[in-house]
């Protein structure tokens, strides 16, 4: 891994990359280039990297795919696609206080399956979509994946252009033709929306809080390009105020980016985290691929707003990961086991 990270570091120096982040400058590079505006609305994005699609929460088309088409695409600047199928997502309702983007998400990938979506474009749209922040847009177009999707993409309203102002000026917003033809619709009615998680070894495993027995953690991570925006670690920071991470959990907090990291200084948000006894990293994908701080041994169980709990992902193959919202995260690493906010006291 270090090998190919100075690869690629040598490269950008070679040919003068203008985008180029590294150390003082890192992010988790879903919540990086949306905030660095070098995605936005009506653009076409790939990266070598399967939760690409998150730029779709800005009504852009966005992709990952292979190394080898990435490489053909930067020496030619061409890539060639098969045109998806369309499902039509109506998000209806009013969202209550204690959902995020992540339970709407894993209610559907819940509905549809893992792949349900296969090669096709989850197109969110219905009078709901106003419910939803940027945050949760983000989180659930970097979750179309899971549900096998090609992309996922959310129309472009004032929440969008507020979002874009100061970072991406000139764009064009792109809409589906009045005659689009929709491979299946699915409903979600956000007032009727508790609390889930995604049981191992699947983000479809999905159970509502509440309709399973106590279930013992030894660790909660908040973060990843999923949920590590300054919105979740606000929702994380307000319920773990004040409260002590339980004795037996080991509680990682992972900010986005360091922008991230330095508004959540400015808010508190850090201090608190640290006085409930969490650690707090620096903007990193970390242990949500298996890759440092926060590997599992066998055995032990994590709640994790990251977006994917496959067999091993974490650690060790006999370990397990249950995905949730950073609400949902913050109370089980406060009581020990997978909680609900409201069984917070």
């Amino acid at each position: 891994s270090a090998g190919l990270a100075k690869i690629v570091r040598d490269f950008a120096r070679e040919h003068h990359i203008t985008h180029y982040f590294e150390q003082g400058r890192v992010g988790i590079e879903h919540a990086l280039l949306p905030e660095k505006g070098l995605v936005g609305p009506g653009m076409v994005t790939i990266g070598a990297d399967s939760h690409t699609c998150t730029y779709g929460a800005l009504g852009g088309f966005a992709t990952g795919v292979g190394s080898t088409d990435l490489g053909a695409a930067m020496a030619t600047g061409t890539c060639w696609f098969k045109v998806p199928e369309a499902i039509k997502v109506i998000i209806t309702g009013k969202k209550p206080a204690d959902i995020t983007g992540k339970d709407v998400m894993l209610t559907l990938i819940g509905m549809i399956g893992v792949d349900g979506a296969l090669y096709q474009s989850l197109e969110f749209t219905g009078d709901g979509i106003a419910e939803l922040s940027m945050t949760d847009r983000f989180t659930m177009a970097n979750m179309a994946n899971e549900a096998g999707a090609k992309n996922g993409i959310f129309p472009v309203d004032e929440k969008t252009k507020a979002y874009e102002q100061g970072r991406v000026e000139d764009y064009e917003i792109v809409t589906a033709d009045s005659d689009a033809v929709y491979k299946r619709t699915v409903t979600i009615d956000l007032t009727a929306l508790t609390p889930v998680v995604a049981f191992p070894h699947l983000p479809g495993n999905t159970k509502a809080i509440g309709t399973f027995g106590d279930i013992p953690i030894d660790q909660v991570v908040i973060g990843s390009c999923t949920n590590g925006r300054l919105e979740d670690l606000a929702i994380a920071a307000k319920i773990l105020e004040g409260r002590t991470v339980h004795p037996d959990v080991r509680c990682i907090v992972i900010p986005g980016s360091q922008e991230v990291y330095k508004e959540a200084m400015k808010k508190g948000y850090i201090d608190t985290f640290i006085d409930a006894g969490c650690v707090v990293s620096t903007p990193t994908c970390g242990p949500c691929l298996g890759g440092y701080m926060g590997i599992l041994a066998a055995g032990e169980r994590c709640v994790s707003t990251t977006n994917r709990n496959f067999r091993g992902r974490m650690g060790h193959v006999d370990s397990e990961v249950y995905l949730a919202g950073p609400q949902v995260a913050a109370a089980s690493a406060i009581l020990g086991k997978i909680a609900a906010p409201k069984e917070v006291k």
